[in-house]
């Protein structure tokens, strides 16, 4: 059969049927790989969606016998027409026309799609033209594999395309695979079956039926067929699931994603919190940025931390599920989050720096302006404390909108009852001594969670003063240090702004077992709230506490006092009584400020190199992968090469010499067999040589199955040199038969089981049935005389 031959006479349709299904299932498993990276089957619209066109493409091309080029235009027909109601959806007209858009995303899709999906935190959205990726990769394996079944005899040639996307799932995955053993099992079983039943579904052309001339012959053949296909694939499902069990990872793979994406440390940048004195002192009147459609009581928030080493406070440096874990900006952030939708507008105007403002519930962040992509490229969000960073940097013209989910304000009556979440609570260190019984005094008398950290906020807001420091204020030193917080505590009037108190009471509540954060961040004032916009200044500046409450999540608390609640003056004169000029003495030396000691910073270096190990890790990884699919789909093959082996060694080292040599000559019959020669059960040796010389053209064959006869049955046994010296001429006969095959055909013998099943020989007897049927009904009373009638006409 050549692939020029006719479709439709070649292919009949229960074998269109067939290679249709089989690619279409096998195509499936392979894309199923694609489920923990889009976090579930928000893909498989696309995904199959491109499957049956792929699958309809080469059907069509094959029926019509269309070349190469035809197939490759109408794919990329195809590929523009259904992509934007496949994979693009929210750009297409109505959902599923195509616009310019669709066509302008389709066509760089194809090139920036696989990167883009790399660069994701996974799970990735499908709105952000990620179903490009499953579409591509399920049109392209249906029309290669599809076309390559259809019009070549060897299905093996198909399931290449099928193993190729398999290993492409694999490299653009997540560490964490979605169904390895069933995937691993299904291909290599579902490839068996497949060429099995390729290898022996024959349409049958004859005019007369072999069951019908020896039906208990045709049940014997076709059951041994059963049987040893049957046996081939339960090897080959007990190899793969082996081999899963041994090659289980105890730890997540490595892959692409892995070494593309560059490792984020947030704390590579400094604690917003230590610029908070500044924005109050140099940035009072600049409008930093402005947001339109802030909601009334919502704030903007730069950053949540929860960690202290007396200097700073900072994001913890932990792993997973910390605040410390950002991870680049996705669509979908809060598909769970409860509250009111809402759209924030936010330009930049004097603000600068890599915190985002932003809000706590952020769906989607899309960036505009000339360095929208370069700022959506270097995003990192983080979850859990909704906190968003830029490497880039913000400056003055960029702008970005906001698909937030605003919660609902919690009241006391809601918490009344509630206990705190259970958390894991962070180490901090150098805290004042005196701060853990301040707060233990300060909660004696409450009853709940909530009065507990009431009590903290009002110690806090009644008993303290404001003032920023600055000119014509009160002194107030800036910083959150461990020597600044105890002289917050220790003056005879606590005075600060939203820097200290902020601090002192998340790490009063710490000393108490309550989780407990700060947060900094711009709200504005109460007479300005609910206005269409909010233009942010240093003076709209904030920090306060937010503390985890079960099933509530964080709420904030707001301990500084307000500001028109400054402190005495301290440096009021009294009234001036004058008195005779004394000479006074010269002041006291003042002692040195007792300072905390410094704090080693204990982390390790950065190492800016590539990490080239873990680049040759993934590589090998994905390498090793590949090789056991492959050793899963060539199991089959290994274990048909492993039986005839074996049956060889059984014939080569037999008891006695006669036995040997008849191995021999079996082995010879055999690998004839292979090679397509049919010999007809319960032959002599010289008949099955003149079969094999016939059919082969091996003349040699004939003189070797005399010596056969002689030395088996002559009067004395052979001896080793003889049965050495005869099976050398079998493996120089077989050896010749493999040099005039050539490669292919080669392969095909080797691979072959009609050696091992009996079939070459039952179908050689099928034949002479066959025969024999055809010569009984010529023979038959009507038949004869039309044929002597035909006979005597012909004759001159």
């Amino acid at each position: 059969m050549t692939a020029s031959a006719s479709v439709p006479a070649a292919h009949p349709m229960r074998r269109w049927v067939l290679d249709l299904v089989a690619v279409a299932v096998l195509t499936v498993v392979a894309l199923i790989g694609f489920w923990p990276t889009f976090g579930g089957p928000s893909f498989l619209l696309a995904a199959l969606g491109g499957l049956v066109l792929g699958l309809a493409i080469a059907a069509v091309c094959a029926w019509r016998r269309w070349g190469i080029l035809i197939v490759a235009g109408m794919t990329i027909v195809v590929y523009f027409v259904f992509g934007g109601a496949l994979a693009l959806p929210h750009t297409a007209i109505a959902g599923f026309l195509p616009s310019l858009d669709t066509l302008a995303g389709l066509a760089i899709g194809a090139v920036t799609s696989w990167k883009q999906m790399l660069t994701t935190v996974a799970p990735v959205s499908a709105a952000d033209g990620h179903l490009l990726v499953p579409f591509i990769v399920a049109l392209v394996t249906g029309v290669t594999a599809t076309s390559l079944a259809l019009r070549l005899s060897r299905v093996a040639w198909a399931l290449a395309p099928v193993l190729a996307a398999l290993i492409l799932v694999i490299a653009l995955g997540v560490p964490d695979p979605a169904f390895p053993l069933v995937q691993g099992i299904v291909l290599a079983v579902g490839a068996v079956i497949w060429m099995s039943l390729r290898a022996w579904w024959v349409p049958q052309h004859s005019a007369v039926d072999v069951s019908e001339a020896d039906p208990s012959r045709a049940a014997h053949m076709r059951m041994r067929r059963l049987v040893g296909g049957v046996a081939v694939v339960a090897i080959a499902t007990g190899v793969g699931v082996a081999a899963g069990a041994v090659a289980a990872p105890t730890e997540p793979r490595h892959i692409f994603r892995d070494a593309i994406i560059p490792p984020f440390n947030i704390r590579d940048y400094p604690s917003p919190l230590q610029s908070y004195r500044k924005n109050v002192r140099d940035q009072k009147e600049k409008t930093l940025f402005t947001v339109t459609g802030l909601p009334e009581g919502a704030r903007i928030r730069l950053a949540a931390m929860d960690d202290w080493d007396g200097v700073v406070y900072n994001v913890t440096e932990g792993g997973p599920e910390t605040s410390s874990a950002f991870t680049p900006l996705r669509s979908g952030m809060a598909p769970e989050e409860e509250g009111v939708p809402t759209s924030l507008r936010v330009e930049i105007d004097e603000y600068s720096g890599v915190w985002l403002p932003g809000v706590v519930t952020a769906d989607d962040i899309a960036f505009d302006g000339p360095r929208a992509d370069d700022l959506r490229r270097g995003a990192f969000h983080n979850t859990g404390t909704g906190t968003t960073v830029v490497t880039p940097g913000l400056k003055k013209g960029d702008a970005y909108t906001i698909d937030a989910i605003i919660p609902a304000e919690v009241e006391d009556e809601q918490l009344k009852d509630v206990e705190f979440a259970n958390l894991k609570p962070y180490d901090v260190t150098n805290v004042p001594e005196d701060l853990g019984n301040i707060a233990a005094d300060e909660t004696t008398d409450a009853e709940t969670p909530i009065e507990k950290v009431r009590a903290l906020e009002t110690f806090f807001a009644e008993g303290g003063f404001f003032s920023h420091g600055l000119e014509g204020e009160v002194l107030s030193r800036a910083g959150h240090t461990t020597e600044r917080i105890s002289t917050l505590l220790g003056g005879d009037q606590m005075i600060g702004d939203d820097e200290q108190y902020a601090v002192v009471m998340a790490l009063a509540a710490h000393e108490i077992g309550i989780p407990a954060r700060v947060v900094m961040g711009y709200y504005p004032k109460k007479d300005q709230q609910g206005g269409p916009v909010f233009a942010a200044t240093g003076d709209d500046v904030h920090a306060w506490v937010e503390v985890a409450f079960e099933g509530f999540g964080w709420v904030p608390f707001d301990p500084t006092p307000p500001e028109d609640k400054v402190p005495n003056d301290q440096n009021t004169k009294p009234k001036v009584d004058p008195k005779p000029q004394v000479l006074q003495p010269p002041p006291p030396p003042q002692e040195p400020v007792d300072l905390p000691p410094t704090v080693p910073d204990d982390r390790e270096p950065e190492d800016d190199s590539p990490n080239i190990l873990g680049i040759i890790g993934v590589i090998l990884a994905i390498g090793g992968v590949s090789l056991l699919v492959l050793l899963i789909l060539s199991s089959p093959f290994i274990v048909i090469g492993a039986w005839k082996a074996a049956k060889r060694r059984a014939r080569r080292s037999a008891e006695s010499s006669s036995d040997r040599i008849s191995g021999g000559w079996d082995e010879l019959t055999d690998r004839a067999i292979d090679y397509g020669a049919r010999l007809a059960p319960g032959g002599t040796r010289i008949e099955e040589a003149a079969t094999v010389a016939s059919v082969l053209s091996v003349p040699t064959v004939t003189a070797l199955a005399d010596r056969a006869d002689g030395q088996v049955f002559g009067p004395h046994d052979p001896t080793p040199e003889e049965v050495d010296a005869f099976w050398s001429e079998v493996d120089a006969v077989v050896g010749g038969l493999g040099e005039q095959a050539g490669f292919w055909k080669r392969m095909k013998a080797r691979l072959s089981i009609r050696s091992l099943t009996g079939s070459g020989r039952i179908a050689a007897r099928m034949q002479e049935l066959k025969d024999a049927a055809t010569a009984r009904v010529r023979r038959a009373p009507g038949n004869i005389d039309k044929n002597s009638t035909r006979s005597e006409s012909e004759t001159p």
